[in-house]
């Protein structure tokens, strides 16, 4: 008898606690949806709401989702390194964003993006700097600093490995192509045409 008291004391205890969440989750989406113009607290409270829907009730995980990254966390750390392109960006600083431990991150990561948490912000690093080489005058030098690499001899080291071309030579025939003056380059395919994304930059190793 005193165990079945305890049970159903527990019971109650973790059904208030439930609704409590519940109630605390309504109220933050209600104010979330009167905040149209105040975006700074608007983007607060969505983070707020999404980490107590997280934890009141998560999403199941599916064979093929589990250990991935949830997608706020997945956005959360994409922004964070788009934010940062040019900075140096650590793994522990990318972990503290979603309170993880290295190693944790380190393998939902790679189940996420296919791709380790290095690897990737180099793909973005060249997807950037090809952005900057069709669009704007900038010498490489210039390019290299603005996207976080150490020095021009850095960029065109990993943009060569991903692209099998150096950034000089990329830049000269995809400015060609555009005025109709050339053909493309059998070592310049793979690389993204004019929307400037590097698409082999998947193949830049860890």
């Amino acid at each position: 008898m005193a165990r079945e008291g305890i049970g159903t004391s527990l019971e109650l205890t973790s059904r208030k606690a439930r609704e409590w969440l519940q109630r605390v989750i309504t109220l933050l989406d209600s104010a979330i949806g009167e905040l149209n113009r105040d975006h700074s607290a608007k983007g607060t409270l969505v983070e707020a709401a999404s980490l107590l829907r997280a934890q009141f009730a998560p999403e199941p995980a599916t064979a093929r989702d589990e250990g991935r990254l949830l997608a706020w966390q997945a956005r959360k750390v994409v922004e964070y390194i788009d934010a940062h392109i040019a900075d140096s960006i650590m793994v522990a600083d990318l972990c503290a964003l979603i309170q993880r431990s290295e190693a944790h991150f380190s393998r939902s990561f790679k189940r996420t993006f296919a791709q380790s948490p290095h690897a990737f912000v180099i793909r973005r690093r060249l997807d950037l700097a090809a952005q900057y080489m069709l669009q704007t005058e900038a010498p490489l030098s210039d390019i290299a600093l603005r996207c976080g690499f150490t020095d021009q001899a850095h960029l065109c080291k990993h943009f060569r490995q991903a692209t099998g071309d150096t950034p000089g030579a990329w830049r000269r025939v995809r400015r060609m192509q555009r005025f109709g003056n050339s053909t493309p380059d059998s070592s310049s395919e793979g690389v993204a045409r004019e929307g400037g994304a590097v698409e082999r930059a998947t193949a830049v190793a860890a």
